[in-house]
C-alpha cells in the first residue's frame, strides 16, 4: 500500500536502519537521507558510510550530508524544495533547528529508546540498564526547541534480561521501534493520534557517555556495578587497575562477599572483588591492559592473583 507522504529521513547509526527500512518496505515516499558527514576511523583512519549512509545507496536513495544545517541556506533550500510531510529523526546526532521543525506540517517526528520522560538524553538505552531499570521501550514524539522534551505520540515497553547488555538490548529496541514509527505515520495521516505533553516533573537525563563512567567504583554495590558493566558495552566498558595497569572486566556476575571493596578472593578458579554493602562481584571474563580477552581461569593461571590484592 502506498503511504502518500513525503518524507525526509535525519539519522546515522545501526539504530536507525530498522525504521528506514520499514519506511521504504511499506511505501512511505523517502524522497532524502540526511546523515553526519563520512568519517574516518579504526587504526588505518580508513573513511566509513555511516550505516544509514550505506543503506540508503543500497535502496538507491538520494544522500546528503551537511557539515552545518541551522544556518546553512543550500540545504535549508534542498529541504523546502521538497515539501515535507514529515521529518523523521533516528539518532542523527545533531540539534535540530527550528526552522526544519517549522517546516513539514505533521512536524519532525523522533524515535527515542526510553520510555519518555525517563532517560532524556543521547545514551538513553546504557543509562536504563545501568541504572537496573527491568522496564525500558521506545516513544515517537513531535520534536520541538528542547532536549527530548516534546509530545509523547506513542509507546511501547520491552522488558529487560538480566543477560542483555546494551549491545543485545538496542537492536530490539531498534526493531520495535521502527513498527512504531510507521503506525505514528499512520496516525498522523489520518488524525487519530492525541500527542500527550510530557511530565517534565519525572523525568530522567542519560547524558554522553565518557570514559570515567566506565571506571569501576568498588564502593559501590556489586548489583550496581554489574548494572553499569552491562549498560556500557561496548564503550566504555567497564575497567579497573591491576598491579599498575588497565584491567577490562568483560564479564562478571553479583554474589555475596564480605571483602573490603576491590579487595581480590582467589580460591580454585573463582575470582571475587569487593564491592559495597557486603557484597562482591564474581569476575567471569577479563581483559588485561595489552591482552586480548581470556577466562577468569586463564587469568589466575596466567597472573597468579593473590588473595588480598586490590583492584582500583
Amino acid at each position: 500500500m502506498h503511504e502518500s507522504l513525503n518524507l525526509i529521513f535525519c539519522g546515522t547509526p545501526a539504530f536507525a536502519l530498522p525504521t528506514l527500512e520499514k519506511l521504504v518496505a511499506g511505501g512511505f515516499a523517502v524522497r532524502l537521507v540526511v546523515t553526519q558527514p563520512d568519517r574516518p576511523k579504526g587504526r588505518g583512519q580508513e573513511v566509513q558510510f555511516s550505516p544509514v549512509k550505506q543503506r540508503a545507496l543500497e535502496f538507491g536513495l538520494p544522500v546528503t550530508q551537511p557539515r552545518e544545517i541551522k544556518n546553512n541556506a543550500e540545504f535549508r533550500r534542498e529541504l523546502e524544495a521538497i515539501r515535507p510531510d514529515a521529518i523523521i529523526v533516528v539518532g542523527y546526532g545533531r540539534l535540530i533547528p527550528q526552522w526544519m521543525l517549522d517546516l513539514p506540517p505533521l512536524g519532525n517526528i523522533n524515535l527515542h529508546g526510553s520510555l519518555l520522560p525517563k532517560y532524556r538524553g543521547a545514551a538513553p538505552i546504557q543509562w536504563a540498564i545501568a541504572s537496573g531499570e527491568e522496564i525500558t521501550g521506545v516513544t515517537t514524539m513531535r520534536l520541538n526547541a528542547g532536549l527530548d522534551t516534546g509530545d509523547i505520540l506513542l509507546q511501547k515497553q520491552l522488558r529487560i534480561a538480566p543477560v542483555d547488555t546494551s549491545e543485545t538490548l538496542s537492536p530490539r529496541l531498534a526493531a520495535i521501534g521502527a513498527d512504531l514509527m510507521v503506525e505514528t505515520l499512520r496516525g498522523l495521516r489520518t488524525g487519530t493520534l492525541d500527542p500527550k505533553p510530557q511530565n517534565h516533573a519525572e523525568a530522567s537525563l542519560a547524558p554522553l557517555l565518557t570514559r570515567e563512567d566506565g571506571r569501576i567504583d568498588f564502593r559501590r554495590p556489586a548489583r550496581e556495578n554489574w548494572n553499569r558493566l552491562r549498560g556500557f558495552q561496548p564503550w566504555p566498558g567497564a575497567y579497573t587497575g591491576f598491579r599498575g595497569k588497565n584491567l577490562h572486566i568483560w564479564k562478571a556476575q553479583p554474589v555475596e562477599g564480605r571483602l573490603a571493596p576491590g579487595q581480590l578472593s582467589v580460591e580454585g578458579d573463582q575470582l571475587l572483588a569487593g564491592c559495597g554493602e557486603s557484597t562482591a562481584l564474581e569476575l567471569l571474563e577479563l581483559q588485561p591492559e595489552g591482552k586480548k580477552r581470556m577466562s577468569v581461569r586463564d587469568f589466575i593461571h596466567g597472573y597468579h592473583p593473590k588473595t588480598g590484592e586490590h583492584l582500583g
